[in-house]
């Protein structure tokens, strides 16, 4: 056979990953009492043992390799890949045995891995986070090349599994290992790296404590460069204080025939206004629109978020005005916060003229939560029949409103003796989607008692009725004799039998 129990206890001893110690526990340690002995001045650990007795996980090892894996002198790597998929991918407890499996199919003498058993086993390494594992596995691959790159041309699957594995070791900052696996595959494939690779290294050590020195290192070894490469620097260096230095590589990037993208002029943007320099990072944004760039939803995010920190919220206001008015505002852009800004300062009408204006030329509706927010700040400026009306216009486009926000506009239309207003838009709304809860009711209920309306009222009680929005009979009977004491009719009791 070709499992026994030595080599079984071998092979799961051999494995980094163990769920528990092979070695035997260490004898229990009995306390005597007060005064305990001084320990003895022999400092030299006991040299841990090793039982050839298989332990009953052996045993079940044993038995489950002997019943999956298919025999050794018919073992392929296609066959051995299924197995490890299959079988001991999710295998509760012997998953973590998969690479020690793999390692052993490499020592038998009719077997060679391919580039797809290599592949496999470097990703499910990278997946389950065991990088010294995935590092001698790019060393056992670097010195046992698979079948098919046996001519004078590597195998052409290296590259994907090598650059898989550097992107694996940078996401983890395992910088030193992410190195040797680079050096590795320059070493190995047929022509130069794609640039990248060389981004994901660049980008590894900005991530890793923005180690910009050994980032600027790297970079000057490269030969081909993107704009990617610049952005990765740029954003490093504004990450780590050193403003001017990301400027420097702003200008270096035009001087080596890169043209600046939308994510290198978002970040030197972010980095002016964290520097309080904010004319700089608005012409920053006209120069993007000169050029042909574009900004961005992002763009105007940190621009109105960056003039609003500062307090230039009119600013901010005009920003967005001019942008709508040379047709460059994205249709995406949320200025939900812009208008929350305006209204908490007491400058509702001139967020209501903003929205208008960016309604009426930017083509799309405006977001739910800058209309809430108008509304709401409508509302609370006492002006509840221009918030209706903005309510119906948005409505109109197929803006629902929140049931919070809409039930506090009835209530103040309600309280102004406009009930009959106040229940239209709500039949308005149940056209466009919205659906009226008990709140909704009981606000009109009442605005119509208030105003003596006894039959609007009653529709309205009935309509609860039959929507099961009464709890009890005497919440229906309390509706009704709210209605009735307005003196309009004679009250309907409703008894119980």
């Amino acid at each position: 056979m070709r499992w026994n129990k030595k080599n079984v206890i071998n092979l799961v001893s051999n494995s980094t990953h163990l769920p528990a110690p092979l070695t035997p526990p260490p004898p229990e340690i009995y306390r005597l009492p007060h005064p305990p002995p001084k320990p003895p001045n022999n400092n030299t650990p006991i040299p841990p043992t090793l039982t050839l007795s298989p332990s009953p996980r052996h045993s079940h090892f044993l038995t489950f390799l002997e019943s999956n894996l298919p025999h050794h002198q018919t073992l392929t790597p296609k066959s051995l890949t299924q197995f490890l998929h299959s079988h001991l991918r999710h295998h509760p407890l012997f998953a973590h045995h998969d690479f020690a499996v793999f390692t052993w199919a490499s020592t038998l003498d009719a077997f060679r891995h391919d580039h797809d058993s290599f592949l496999w086993m470097s990703r499910s390494l990278a997946a389950t986070h065991r990088f010294s594992d995935l590092h001698r596995l790019l060393s056992f691959i670097s010195s046992n090349p698979c079948p098919c790159s046996s001519g004078i041309f590597s195998c052409p699957k290296l590259e994907s599994l090598f650059s898989s594995a550097v992107d694996a070791f940078c996401r983890a900052g395992k910088m030193d290992y992410a190195l040797l696996a680079f050096e590795t595959m320059r070493r190995l494939i047929d022509g130069k790296i794609s640039v990248g690779v060389y981004n994901t290294v660049l980008n590894g050590y900005v991530k890793k404590g923005c180690d910009m020195e050994k980032a600027l290192g790297f970079y000057k070894r490269m030969v081909k460069v993107d704009a990617c490469t610049f952005n990765i620097l740029i954003n490093g260096y504004c990450k780590s204080g050193e403003f001017e230095m990301a400027l420097c590589m702003f200008k270096e990037m035009r001087e080596r025939g890169c043209e600046p993208n939308v994510v290198s002029f978002n970040t030197i943007i972010r980095g002016f206004l964290g520097k309080g320099k904010v004319e700089e990072g608005v012409r920053m944004a006209y120069e993007m629109i000169e050029l042909g760039c574009g900004v961005s939803e992002a763009t105007c995010e940190i621009l109105v978020d960056g003039l609003c920190r500062e307090g230039l919220v009119d600013d901010a206001l005009r920003l967005v005005m001019d942008l709508t008015a040379k047709r460059v505002l994205p249709k995406g852009f949320d200025y939900g916060s812009l208008v929350e800004r305006l209204c908490r300062e007491k400058k509702v009408d001139r967020a209501v003229e903003m929205v208008e204006e960016v309604w009426k030329n930017n083509g799309g509706a405006p977001c739910l939560i800058a209309c809430t927010t108008l509304v709401e700040g409508l509302r609370r400026s006492g002006r509840a029949e221009k918030a209706s009306e903005f309510m119906e216009k948005m409505m109109g486009v197929g803006v629902v409103p929140d049931s919070v926000t809409f039930n506090l506009l009835l209530r103040d239309l309600c309280d102004s003796g406009r009930s009959v207003d106040a229940n239209r838009l709500r039949v308005l709304a149940t056209s466009k989607g919205f659906e009226a809860d008990e709140t909704t009711y009981h606000v009109l209920v009442s605005g119509f008692s208030k105003e003596g309306r006894r039959k609007e009222g009653e529709v309205l009680v009935n309509e609860m009725l039959d929507k099961d929005m009464l709890s009890d009979i005497f919440t229906y009977n309390r509706l009704m004799d709210g209605l009735s004491t307005a003196g309009r009719f004679s009250k309907k009791q409703v008894r119980l039998v």
